[in-house]
């Protein structure tokens, strides 16, 4: 062997090839720079023009044999013997990776799909969805939660998990809002930079997304969303700011849409003006995959890394060679990759196990599931279900099969088993109604669609259409059962929005079914729970006066059944509160009228006419009535405010305001305590109030108290002044409002402000090119 060795040494030498050659003991035989141990100046240096063009741009879909075998031709292939194709697949399944560069020591970085956990062809564990995360208001939960997910990525040998996802639910019907965490930017910011640093934490990347405003599916390649400063400023991009400034994720993933003209992906003012600039933000910032048209001005706008490539580095190497693109430029590009790629676990040759603690994440994920869990009504005591020796009567084609996650990118392909309610339910030491189970069971097998493989691949799983309940059907099985559960279940995923009919409102069949069972159960003194199994907001207003209980379960993950139990139990007393608001009829939404855009069907454009008055901004400011406002959820507990304090009846720099939360009830629980702000509106249009800082106390014992300290500092009284282009905090009267929910203010005090204080100052950037005639707030300032 070492002779063998030795000939190809000589060989290498008298051809000038060293490239790539190791001698016996695996270590470079050349004296070229090396990751890691040379200065990064020196590497790229040492790059040849195609090395460098091959590098900002991704490999392709190299999915590994097993998938390459499945009968479907997959995209993005690269070129047979290009630098793409020589890179190597270490693990099966992984949706991209850069380039690796052995003779320079540059290693490739291998990505994941997806916000719900892991997805590839291995086994891993599905997580609840992003807004039943959001819906603990639990950052150390969300940390943790992030930990597993990371644990999976290291142990598996990938090097970046595509997450979390960042966007505004702006409107209900966003097909990935399950995605996503709030309509409120300071809680989506704080539960991402949770996540990120949960990841992070096992040594492992992110990348925050969809930068900025991929806030609807329909046509999101095309659409332009026009947005004004202030609105980009203080909502779509304020969650994203937070969760670099309080995290440090790897990658930032610039998204399909245009914002204000440009293209995501070729916008200069987002990508470097706003993340690097402003922000100080020194990842990786990349595209979503296959997005953007033109791979020079990407290059020159400051997007490092285009995805999935590998087809764009042609033309990369042409504007090179013609002058259109500075080496420079693409020097820059390399930069921030190769910073990045020396924190990964394959440069750092860790020895992965492919033995992740599967079993520590699902209990994990059954915990987070049934903690952003929301009771959103209780009547007559309804629940818990403490007698286990009741029968219930299960109804719902979703009761059966529920739903864990969404689809799309946010579907974990080959996660643990299931536990659908039903076996949640059973596991729990609760009996099930015979009658209703063999009918579900029998009408399911019989109606549930074939599959296309695609389509189940992506999460898109055909379902039974839900089942009519007819009155002599409900009657039968009130006779036999102690109490009924309805479920409603929901699907939504990439690249298509929700439907107003059938979707956001309930069918007929559904509402039919749970005013006939109410009715046959109510009859004979029997209670009736529905439990929501959906991914975001839907219409309640219409029927919820008929139920006794519902409970928001949203998606909690592979661990559904059990997380239900554990709430319907009293096994775990529900904390969980509303991340987003639910309107009395989608008409009372602020964005219904610019949703999905011009024209509908297609749109080019959406006008983003509601300003910053997004969900409760909104509702609260200009009084329209809701369902259930955000953060609202009810405990099988009380809890009372007291002794609310501020540090000084002045501002100066910082104020303090603590309060003391104590459980008044009978069993023990958690609070989710929220801190808004009322400002004056001296010169600026504002709304009613605004989230500004919240906490979930301890597990309180009955009696016990807890006091929760909130600091509110200059950033937390500040408005973005367009014409100043900068954050100001207006000299005035602000009013501190601890809440249980945005309409449900406990305790409130004021302080004054004497005179405005210049926060800070940022760039003129992403100016809209179209009037927008936004909406304003004067028939409440005329009031006041």
């Amino acid at each position: 062997m070492k002779q063998f060795k030795f000939i190809l040494v000589i060989l290498c030498l008298l051809s000038g090839n060293l490239i790539p050659f190791e001698n016996v003991y695996g270590q470079a035989i050349s004296n070229l720079p090396q990751l890691g141990k040379s200065p990064i100046e020196e590497v790229i240096a040492a790059m040849t023009l195609e090395e460098k063009a091959a590098l900002v741009v991704g490999t392709g879909l190299k999915m590994g044999e097993k998938e390459n075998s499945m009968g479907f031709q997959i995209p993005n292939q690269p070129i047979p013997g290009s630098l793409a194709d020589q890179t190597k697949v270490y693990v099966s399944g992984a949706v991209g990776r850069t380039l690796e560069i052995p003779r320079l020591g540059v290693t490739t970085i291998e990505m994941v799909d997806g916000p719900a956990g892991p997805s590839f062809g291995s086994r891993t564990t599905a997580y609840p969805i992003a807004t039943n995360l959001s819906s603990t208001w639990d950052v150390d939960l969300v940390y943790e939660i992030g930990k597993c997910m990371g644990n999976e990525v290291l142990e598996y040998g990938l090097d970046l998990l595509l997450t979390p996802g960042m966007n505004i639910h702006r409107n209900p019907l966003g097909g990935r809002n399950f995605e996503y965490y709030s309509e409120d930017p300071l809680l989506s910011g704080k539960m991402g930079a949770a996540m990120v640093n949960g990841i992070q934490s096992q040594g492992v990347g992110t990348s925050v997304k969809h930068f900025v405003a991929n806030n609807q599916e329909t046509n999101r390649i095309a659409v332009d969303a026009r947005i004004s400063e202030r609105a980009l400023r203080e909502i779509y991009l304020k969650g994203f700011k937070i969760a670099l400034k309080e995290s440090d994720p790897w990658t930032l993933m610039a998204s399909y849409n245009s914002v204000n003209g440009a293209t995501a992906t070729e916008n200069y003012d987002l990508l470097t003006t706003i993340a690097r600039n402003d922000w100080g933000y020194e990842g990786i910032i990349m595209s979503d995959w296959d997005t953007g048209k033109d791979p020079v001005v990407q290059m020159k706008a400051g997007l490092n890394l285009i995805m999935p490539g590998p087809y764009q580095d042609t033309l990369i190497i042409q504007a090179v060679k013609s002058g259109k693109l500075k080496e420079e430029v693409l020097d820059q590009n390399i930069a921030w990759i190769l910073k990045n790629t020396m924190r990964s676990p394959k440069f750092k040759h860790y020895q992965y196990s492919n033995k992740p603690d599967l079993e520590n994440n699902a209990q994990m994920a059954r915990k987070a599931g049934a903690n952003g869990m929301v009771l959103l009504k209780n009547e007559v005591n309804a629940l818990p279900l403490k007698d286990k020796n009741q029968k219930i009567a299960l109804f719902g084609n979703g009761s059966y099969v529920t739903n864990v996650g969404g689809s799309g990118s946010g579907f974990v392909m080959r996660a643990g088993p299931t536990v659908n309610i039903i076996d949640g339910l059973k596991s729990s030491g609760y009996s099930i109604e015979d009658v209703s189970k063999q009918v579900y069971s029998n009408y399911i097998k019989e109606n549930t669609p074939k599959q296309n493989m695609m389509d189940a691949i992506r999460g898109r799983i055909k379902r039974a259409t839900e089942m009519p309940v007819n009155p002599e059907f409900a009657d039968e099985v009130s006779d036999n059962a102690d109490v009924a559960i309805i479920t409603i279940r929901r699907n939504s995923g990439e690249t298509e929005d929700r439907n107003i009919d059938g979707d956001f409102n309930l069918t007929e069949t559904e509402i039919g079914n749970i005013e006939t069972i109410t009715k046959a159960f109510h009859s004979k003194g029997k209670k009736v729970v529905v439990v929501l199994n959906v991914g975001g907001v839907i219409e309640t207003a219409s029927w919820k006066d008929m139920p006794d209980a519902i409970l928001i379960a949203w998606q909690p993950g592979q661990e559904a059944g059990n997380a239900v139990a554990d709430i319907l139990s009293g096994k775990i007393n529900p904390s969980g509160r509303l991340p987003a608001t639910f309107p009395v009829k989608y008409e009372d939404v602020p964005s219904v009228r610019n949703f999905p855009g011009t024209p509908a069907d297609k749109p080019e454009d959406v006008v983003y006419e509601e300003g910053i008055y997004v969900g409760y901004r909104y509702h609260n400011t200009f009084d329209v009535e809701t369902s259930y406002p955000f953060g609202y959820g009810l405990s099988y507990t009380e809890f009372g405010y007291s002794d609310l304090k501020l540090s000084s009846p002045k501002f100066k720099n910082q104020i303090e305001a603590s309060i003391k939360v104590t459980n008044n009830g009978k069993v023990a629980g958690q609070e989710v305590v929220q801190l808004y702000i009322s400002a004056p509106e001296n010169k600026l249009d504002k709304p009613a109030e605004e989230l500004k800082g919240f906490t979930k106390t301890k597990l309180l014992q009955p009696g016990e108290s807890q006091t929760i300290s909130f600091k509110i500092d200059g950033y937390e009284l500040a408005s973005f002044y367009s014409e100043r282009s900068a954050w100001i905090a207006d000299a005035g009267e602000y009013t501190v409002k601890i809440a249980a929910s945005c309409e449900d203010i406990r305790l409130s005090q004021k302080f004054n402000l004497e005179n405005d204080i210049l926060i800070e100052v940022v760039s003129k950037a992403l100016l809209p090119k179209f009037e927008i005639n936004e909406m304003k707030n004067e028939l409440n300032k005329s009031e006041k």
